[in-house]
Formats: structure tokens, sequence, C-alpha cells
């Protein structure tokens, strides 16, 4: 074989380990024991943090609205927060299709977060940055589809 046909050899197998990695991590299943608490502390314990769907059930391909409500741990509704939102699939290693947003403050600490689309199952994480006076803290849900 000449250097060139080697070189061709070589890349169709990194291609063809490279699907198959990629095909593996897509078929895993979640983690045994996934926390799907949709209410729980932020990390640093600044907040107690509920998130709900607008509209359930939840489903693959549309566009979902969520209420995400901001407490402190005493249960003081969180007004004023800036709120950042990411997240993403784990085991796929890419980030929500979409860019959601924290769109309105409803009262009573709750925020209206709008433009989340799930465009596949599996697990997902769903992140919210929180930036208000009592401090900065995040938190992560984990959403199974």
């Amino acid at each position: 074989m000449n250097r060139r046909t080697i070189l061709v050899v070589l890349a169709a197998i990194a291609i063809v380990a490279a699907a198959a990695f990629i095909a593996f991590r897509m078929m895993m299943t979640p983690p045994e024991g996934l926390d799907l608490a949709r209410s729980k502390a932020s990390a640093k314990g600044l907040y107690a943090v509920a998130i709900a769907p607008e509209k359930e059930p939840l489903e693959q391909g549309p566009l979902h609205s969520w209420i995400l409500t901001v407490k402190t741990p005493d249960g003081a509704p969180v007004e004023g927060a800036t709120i950042a939102v990411g997240g993403g699939m784990p085991q796929h290693g890419h980030g929500l299709p979409t860019q959601p947003q924290a769109t309105a403050y409803l009262g009573e600490g709750r925020y209206r977060i709008e433009g989340v689309r799930f465009n596949m199952s599996g697990w997902w994480e769903f992140t919210f940055d929180i930036r208000a006076a009592v401090g900065n803290d995040n938190v992560v849900f984990n959403l199974t589809l």
C-alpha cells in the first residue's frame, strides 16, 4: 500500500470509531439514582428553588415555558433576581438546542422561563444561575424525557 492509501484507511477507521463512540453515548440510559426532584436548595444553599412546566406532560419537540420559583431558605420570595438559563444533555455533550430566557417576573418569587425545547429523549440538565440581593448561586435540575 502506498502512503495515501494508508492515510485514507486510517481516516476511515477514525471516522467509524468516532461514530461508534457517539452512538454508544447517545444510547446510554441515565445514571441510576438520578435526582429528578423539581425543588431543591441551590448549590450554596442561598435559595430554595423549584421548577414546573406551564404545561404537562413534557413533550419532545415543541417549545415549553416553565415557572422558576426562587425563595430564601426561610420561604421569603426573591424579587428582582437576574436569572441565566442553561443546560444540555450530559451524556451527549451538547447544550440546549434553544436559548431559553427569563422573560417575566410573576410575583411571589416566580419567574417565567420561555424558549425551552427538548429535541430528543433522554437525560437533560436544566441549569439556573441566580443573581439577587442575597447573593449569587446556581442550581441544576435533572429531567428525563
